[in-house]
């Protein structure tokens, strides 16, 4: 039976978990593959989310960036909005978080129209939390105690997945931290707890 490519996309890693398990997937990877499916999309499909929100210019305090538009229509600007992310880990699973950045702190607060923020609004009720992987903290220590090749390939494509959709954010903006455990480095520490995860959380 033939191992997985380390490039395998998600399509072939549920291919191949279906093949190892003669068709019997958990409730537990389907809701992980089909939050990473959305997050495979987001860019791409027609629905509004948090992260392609603050990727649209239109969001942008364009006089505070040095906006100018370029002979072929685009936005360009002179100074990138500062931004803070952070590595969130919950009971819900994993969440990307955003933070603009003035004057060299994150603003955790509404702000409309304010001459120094980089966007135009900012509720933090609607973006600051840019996506979730839905379940992925149970699913890792699931994975650690007994996941299969395919577990372990699905959590790989949900930190690669993640990685991809930061650097496209450093594109765009200048990201002045990233905070939290990487997904990789989350499950890292399950396994030097022994899988015991919850009960040393800080």
């Amino acid at each position: 039976m033939s191992s997985l490519s380390p490039e395998a996309n998600l399509k072939e890693i549920n291919a191949y978990k279906k093949k190892i398990n003669w068709g019997d997937v958990s409730a537990m990877y389907h809701i992980l593959s089909s939050s990473l499916g959305d997050l495979d999309g987001i860019l791409t499909h027609g629905f509004d989310s948090a992260y392609k929100q603050i990727l649209n210019p239109n969001s942008w305090n364009l006089t505070l960036l040095g906006a100018s538009k370029s002979p072929d229509g685009n936005i360009e600007v002179k100074n990138k909005a500062q931004i803070s992310l952070r590595h969130e880990f919950n009971d819900m699973g994993y969440e990307l978080h955003c933070y603009p950045v003035i004057n060299g702190s994150n603003v955790t607060q509404s702000m409309t129209n304010k001459a120094n923020c980089p966007f135009n609004i900012w509720l933090p009720e609607n973006t600051q939390m840019l996506f979730r992987i839905n379940s992925l903290v149970a699913f890792s220590i699931y994975c650690y105690q007994s996941g299969d090749e395919a577990d372990v390939a699905l959590l790989k494509f949900a930190h690669y997945k993640v990685e991809e959709l930061i650097t496209i954010l450093s594109e765009s903006f200048q990201i002045v931290a990233v905070k939290g455990y990487s997904i990789a480095e989350f499950y890292q520490e399950i396994a030097s707890r022994n899988g015991n995860i919850h009960n040393q959380e800080s």
